[in-house]
C-alpha cells in the first residue's frame, strides 16, 4: 500500500490482524475487503466453509493477505478454541468486527420458539462469545478494537422484524457494556449502525418496489445503501483515528435515524 500523507496514517491498518465474523459475503466480505485495503491483515470466519473459501480465493487474488476460520460463533466452545488457533497460529487479533448475523420475520404472535433462540444466539450471544474470548488477548496486550455490528433497528422498530430489533437495541447496549469494562485496559469498543443496503439479507425487500419506494422517500440521502458506503466508518472505527472514541454506534444510514 502507498505511504498515506502525514494527516491521514493513523487511519492506516498496516501491521494489524482482523478477525471478521461473518464475512463469506454481503457486510462481511465489504468489511474484509475495505480492512485489507487499508493494510491489515483479514481472518475471514463463517459456517459454510465452500463460501468462505471462496471469498478467501476471491480476496487474495485481489493481492490481499487472508486468512480462514471457519467456526459456529454460537458455539462458546468453538469460539475459544478458534480464537486460541488464530493467537497461536496466525498472529494477535488486533481487530475484532462482530459481525455475524441472521433475519427471521414474522408478526411476534406468530414467532416460533426456534427462530427466536436462532436470532437471538447469533445476532447477540455470538457478539458476547467472540468478544468475551478475543478480549482477554487484548486485556494482556494492553491494546485493541471491537466493533461490534449494530442497526438502524438498534434505534427503530419495524413490523415483523421484532426479535431481531431487539437484539440490535441489546448489542447496542452490550457495546457500551464492553466500553465500561475494557475501556481501562485500553480497548475500544464501537457500534457501526448500518441502515438498510442492498444485500443478500435483504433481497425480499430490495425487490419489493413498494417497500423500496417508501424507504427511498423516507431516507434523506434517498436511496438504498451500497456495501462499500460502510468501509470508510469501518476504517475509522478499527484505526488509530478512533483512539478517543469508546461505547460509540456510528449509524452509516443516509439519515434514516435522524428524521421522522
Amino acid at each position: 500500500m502507498a505511504t498515506l500523507p502525514a494527516g491521514l496514517q493513523s487511519f492506516s491498518l498496516e501491521g494489524r490482524r482482523a478477525l471478521i465474523t461473518g464475512s463469506g459475503g454481503g457486510i462481511g466480505f465489504a468489511l474484509a475487503r475495505g480492512l485489507a485495503a487499508a493494510g491489515a491483515e483479514v481472518v475471514l470466519n463463517g459456517r459454510d466453509e465452500k463460501k468462505l473459501a471462496n471469498a478467501a480465493k476471491q480476496l487474495r487474488e485481489e493481492g490481499y493477505t487472508i486468512f480462514e476460520a471457519p467456526f459456529d460463533v454460537t458455539s462458546p466452545k468453538e469460539v475459544d478454541t478458534a480464537v486460541n488457533h488464530i493467537e497461536a497460529d496466525i498472529g494477535a487479533i488486533d481487530i475484532l468486527f462482530n459481525n455475524a448475523g441472521i433475519q427471521r420475520r414474522a408478526s411476534l404472535e406468530q414467532f416460533e420458539e426456534a427462530d427466536w433462540h436462532d436470532v437471538i444466539e447469533t445476532n447477540l450471544s455470538s457478539v458476547f462469545y467472540t468478544a468475551k474470548y478475543v478480549a482477554r488477548h487484548m486485556i494482556q496486550r494492553g491494546q485493541g478494537k471491537i466493533i461490534n455490528t449494530c442497526s438502524v433497528t438498534s434505534e427503530l422498530a419495524r413490523p415483523s422484524i421484532a426479535p431481531y430489533s431487539a437484539t440490535k437495541a441489546a448489542v447496542k447496549m452490550l457495546t457500551r457494556g464492553m466500553a465500561a469494562d475494557w475501556g481501562q485496559f485500553g480497548l475500544q469498543i464501537n457500534g457501526i449502525g448500518p441502515g438498510y443496503f442492498k444485500t443478500e439479507m435483504n433481497t425480499a425487500l430490495v425487490n419489493d418496489e413498494q417497500f423500496s419506494r417508501w424507504l427511498i422517500g423516507r431516507t434523506p440521502s434517498r436511496r438504498w445503501g451500497d456495501v462499500e458506503d460502510l468501509v470508510g466508518a469501518a476504517i475509522f472505527l478499527a484505526s488509530d483515528a478512533s483512539r478517543f472514541v469508546n461505547g460509540h454506534v456510528l449509524y452509516v444510514d443516509g439519515g434514516v435515524t435522524a428524521t421522522l
